[in-house]
């Protein structure tokens, strides 16, 4: 009888090692599902927080809109890199700090969710959710150039890097800088024979490479590659030419917008798509920039300010100038929107976690 039961026991032992080892073998398989699974959510979570939070400056399909850099090449960064540029910031630009630790309103875990959704690298995926979200940035108002102006720019010589450069400055600076260089209350006139004796070549591209702290000029290194900056330069430092030969950008045409419930419903609407990620649902506030929505702010900053707040952004803090991506009509509607708001805004603004 003890044989007998030595011998079932071995079989059992035996039954048992093969099933821990046939489920040894299973697990390799288990563990990278679970890993894909992990991955595909993480991915999911970064989609929604890129859309809330980071679409109005990186673009749609992180193509970078105006100076604010693409994203599309952000999956060969490294990931610490990544990490710490979301949660601190990035000093002397309008990246704002979004780690909670930094004052910021996104927790470590959804920080990782971003980089793993950056690192995967998957746009298209990432423009379906944003405009399934109805979250899609409007497309920056920009000069057309007709045919036959390009035709004439390339009949000059070195033609090519001056058409280049033409069709980079109204698509990226006439918003700012006017259609034909002649400046604006936003940024200072750039075709002038003053300007092109002062300035060298060499200043003009330290220019368009670095910025001018201080102002509403920012670094165009991160948007534009260094042939985009030399046509830029080409153009600036040769607009006189451009100038003897007739040609000249159409200027961009705005109809002035009255104040209606159409237009507060648009301003509305735009807010929440620029605005709310920094300052907060219905401009409540937030740790990164304060309530807009209050008593304080609406009484005591005209519309003038406030569109011109809009426009040329506050230098020293987050606030970017919207005045290069934004037309004028988008930018009285935003004011008409926060205005709509006086009647019922709190005293205070509500205190921020």
């Amino acid at each position: 009888m003890t044989r007998q039961m030595n011998w079932i026991a071995l079989i059992g032992m035996v039954m048992i090692a093969g099933a821990l080892g046939i489920a040894a073998l299973g697990e390799p398989g288990r563990l990278a599902a679970a890993a894909e699974d992990l991955h595909t959510a993480l991915v999911v979570e970064g989609i929604d927080l890129y859309a809330r939070n980071c679409v109005a400056c990186h673009g749609a399909n992180g193509e970078g809109i105006a100076a604010y850099p693409p994203l599309t090449t952000a999956g060969a960064m490294d990931a610490d890199m990544l990490t710490k540029t979301i949660e601190r910031g990035r000093y002397t630009t309008a990246m704002a700090a979004f780690g909670a630790e930094e004052g910021g309103v996104l927790t470590g875990a959804q920080v990782e969710s971003l980089v793993v959704m950056l690192q995967a690298e998957s746009w298209d995926t990432v423009a379906a959710r944003v405009a399934a979200l109805g979250l899609t940035p409007p497309q920056i108002t920009v000069a057309e150039i007709p045919a036959e102006t390009l035709s004439l720019v390339a009949a000059l010589p070195d033609g090519a890097s001056l058409s280049a450069g033409l069709t980079l400055y109204a698509e990226n600076c006439a918003a700012c800088h006017g259609a034909n260089g002649e400046g604006s209350t936003l940024a200072p006139p750039l075709n002038t024979d003053e300007l092109r004796v002062r300035l060298s070549d060499a200043d003009i591209a330290r220019l368009v490479r670095e910025g001018v702290p201080g102002t509403l000029m920012a670094s165009w290194s991160s948007a534009l590659d260094a042939a985009q900056q030399q046509a830029a330069v080409a153009l600036i430092s040769r607009w006189g030419e451009l100038n003897a030969a007739g040609v000249r950008l159409p200027v961009i045409e705005t109809a002035p917008l009255e104040a209606s419930p159409e237009a507060v419903a648009a301003g509305a609407g735009l807010f929440n798509l620029l605005c709310t990620q920094c300052h907060g649902f219905d401009g409540y506030g937030s740790a990164i920039a304060p309530a807009l929505n209050n008593q304080t702010f609406l009484s005591q900053t005209p519309d003038a300010a406030i569109r011109q707040i809009i426009a040329g952004g506050v230098t020293g803090t987050t606030m970017p100038a919207w005045g290069g991506y934004l037309t004028d009509a988008d930018i009285a509607a935003i004011t008409l929107y926060l205005r709509s708001l006086e009647p019922t805004a709190p005293i205070i603004a509500p205190a921020q976690p």
